[in-house]
């Protein structure tokens, strides 16, 4: 029996606008090509691994523009543990991160998302892109303004959360290459035969807008994170809600098609959660179910270390001083037993994992 109150409704697949990008700049290079040209470098943090945080095991770091940039903040994660049965692609064992545009500068460069070898920590970041028509019938680039909380790698597709709109969702292999587009960091769309992409290699156009709705007498719910839930087969997508305490801490499962890994929809053309938990923590940051239990992670601002609360819904308790400050989204690794998160402030931002049974 599914739950009402609550729906997501598809949006029309872009098939003409990205097959128009793809004119423009060619074949797609695909996730295959992205990871063939890997340019920045992450590497293990300095700072040791338990002074980060008590349940930390170990650290990584960006590179130094990376790690300081004002315009760009980390918010979502996940891995090839989610986008495979085999936890890697091509071989590779690969994380993924997106990040939002701050537009401190005074331009709102919208999201991107940031895949990373973990063998050599080399890395690239991704434009995301929204291409449309504009009424005269040209193509137009849009950046994806959204604030991209939590991530979904599966299969071959990102599912991105978009906060009260719900999510949006691209295909990795529509991963394309902008040729010479590293000197326009201020720059978006088409300028004679030049592209720009706010100074991003590569973009990712999504492909559809997973839409939130409410039923009447129904409080509508923000996809403020994402993960994957590997109790039933398939797995199910698992959204949660960030909220200040003045509104619910929900947590919605969703059923994935096996062979699509999008939402199953119902004759009325709505995907409705499996259920709805309302077991959560204030200022939930992200949220996965492993070993039978929630674990959510808790920011308490920039300079405090988070919290991981962990346990049975409505039973959770606090593990203080578990994470770093700023911690986001989290994610599950299963042959490890590990968790990974990572946190956004500028000087203090680094990628980790920890043993999930030291939340036990």
């Amino acid at each position: 029996m599914l739950v009402q109150g609550v729906h997501l409704q598809r949006t029309d697949e872009n098939v003409r606008e990205i097959a128009a990008l793809a004119a423009v700049l060619g074949e797609p290079a695909g996730l295959d090509g992205l990871l063939d040209d890997l340019k920045y470098q992450a590497r293990r943090s300095r700072v040791p691994a338990r002074l980060l945080g008590r349940a930390v095991s170990d650290a990584y770091t960006w590179d130094a523009h990376d790690r300081k940039d004002p315009l760009w903040y980390p918010q979502g994660i996940s891995t090839s543990a989610d986008a495979s049965d085999t936890e890697d692609i091509a071989g590779r064992k690969v994380l993924v991160t997106t990040w939002y545009s701050t537009g401190r500068d005074g331009v709102k460069r919208g999201s991107r998302v940031t895949f990373i070898d973990l063998e050599t920590l080399k890395y690239r970041h991704v434009l995301l892109v929204n291409p449309v028509f504009d009424q005269e019938g040209a193509l137009q680039l849009r950046p994806m303004n959204i604030h991209a909380g939590g991530v979904v790698w599966a299969g071959g597709y990102l599912h991105i959360a978009a906060t009260r709109r719900g999510f949006v969702t691209a295909r990795v292999d529509d991963i394309m290459r902008v040729l010479g587009d590293d000197d326009h960091p201020d720059e978006l769309g088409f300028d004679g035969e030049r592209v720009s992409s706010y100074g991003h290699r590569y973009v990712l156009p999504v492909r559809f807008t997973y839409k939130a709705f409410t039923d009447d007498g129904h409080e509508k719910l923000r996809y403020s994170f994402l993960s994957l839930d590997r109790r039933s087969d398939p797995p199910a997508l698992l959204a949660g809600e960030y909220n200040l305490g003045t509104a619910p801490n929900r947590l919605a499962r969703y059923q994935l098609d096996a062979d699509t890994w999008q939402l199953r929809t119902g004759d009325d053309g709505f995907s409705r959660p499996l259920e709805v938990d309302e077991g959560g923590v204030v200022q939930m940051q992200g949220a996965v179910l492993a070993g039978g239990r929630y674990h959510v992670s808790v920011s308490h601002g920039p300079w405090m270390p988070g919290t991981i609360y962990a346990g049975l819904s409505g039973q959770l308790k606090p593990k203080r001083f578990a994470l770093p400050m700023g911690p986001e989204d989290l994610t599950y690794w299963p042959s490890t037993d590990r968790l990974w998160s990572l946190t956004e402030h500028p000087r203090r931002r680094w990628i980790v994992s920890m043993k999930r049974s030291a939340f036990d």
